[in-house]
């Protein structure tokens, strides 16, 4: 099993007919491998079980380490055709970890979306 990158608890593993993925017992981010996310977006609602606000408090950790890789870093990326999602993927496996509720809002492109991302300020 994983350990959550963000708060450090047991990831368990998720399988539904598409794919799996590894959900965080304690704030309910969910670990990615290369790819999986978007075998998954039909059944977002059912894999991201936590609430946005609950993973906007784990969203400011930033500088974790890759559950899969040891010792590699993730980095902060920003979906480009949503800038206002930040998740953060493993400069090794190119695995993404999704706080609670991004992957339900990811999986979800809005006309909204698509216009706020030529409106986006830029990140640091």
């Amino acid at each position: 099993m994983l350990e959550c990158p963000k708060c450090h608890n047991e990831m368990l593993r998720v399988v539904m007919p598409q794919g799996e993925i590894d959900r965080c017992t304690h704030c309910q981010g969910l670990w990615f491998d290369l790819l999986e996310e978007e075998d998954l977006k039909a059944v977002a609602a059912e894999v991201d079980i936590g609430t946005a606000e609950h993973g906007a408090k784990f969203n400011a950790i930033d500088r974790i380490k890759c559950p899969v890789c040891p010792d590699s870093p993730m980095i902060r990326m920003v979906d480009p055709s949503q800038p206002h999602i930040w998740f953060e993927s493993c400069t090794t496996c190119y695995g993404r970890f999704l706080d609670a509720g991004e992957f339900r809002d990811y999986a979800e492109v809005t006309i909204e979306d698509w216009f706020r991302q030529f409106s986006a300020p830029a990140r640091d």
